[in-house]
């Protein structure tokens, strides 16, 4: 049982400093957004060939990326805030592909998935967009044909880990090139 000396009464400010880190955790208000932003991705799910099919077994029991937080796959784009690029983009459906980017709310990042969405894989034909970043500014790219599910896991915490640190996303970054007077929040 706690002796009444011990006790801390809420409605009453502690009397030196160390009692308050014993009461109360201390944060800056960004470093708490980020926390929850990280521990809750929602990736949408672009899956145009092959490559999707790791991407699904990554969600599997077998891999289980719940443990890190991005397992509510979202196939609304204004509920997302990852999209996963795996497979191959033709230039048809890379219209439908910017459309579902721009209606993500910001901030957003962006995984591309494999060989052919990272550089057009080994298909150098005039319909097939040579790497998404041509249409969209990527975050993090995953090399392989197709990349295992740990390599998309990798992408997903090196994309926590750009979130802890507080970095800009690809989207940011390239907004802030196009117009550099313009202050964006």
């Amino acid at each position: 049982m706690a002796s009444e000396g011990d006790l801390l009464i809420l409605n009453q400010r502690p009397a030196e400093t160390a009692a308050v880190s014993e009461s109360a955790y201390l944060t800056k208000v960004q470093e708490f957004v980020n926390w929850g932003r990280k521990n809750s991705l929602w990736p949408m799910p672009m899956g145009l060939a092959c490559c999707a099919i790791e991407m699904m077994a990554t969600v599997g029991p077998r891999y289980d990326v719940a443990r890190f937080g991005a397992e509510a796959l979202r196939f609304s784009p204004r509920q997302a805030d990852l999209m996963i690029v795996s497979g191959t983009v033709t230039k048809k459906m890379a219209t439908a592909v910017k459309k579902i980017y721009d209606q993500m709310p910001d901030p957003k990042w962006v995984i591309a998935m494999g060989a052919c969405a990272s550089s057009g894989g080994m298909y150098r034909s005039y319909s097939v967009v040579q790497g998404v970043d041509e249409i969209l500014p990527v975050d993090v790219y995953l090399s392989g044909c197709p990349p295992r599910p740990e390599a998309l896991i990798e992408g997903i915490l090196e994309i926590q880990r750009k979130i802890t640190r507080g970095d800009k996303s690809a989207a940011e970054l390239a907004r802030e090139q196009q117009d550099p007077a313009v202050p964006h929040a």
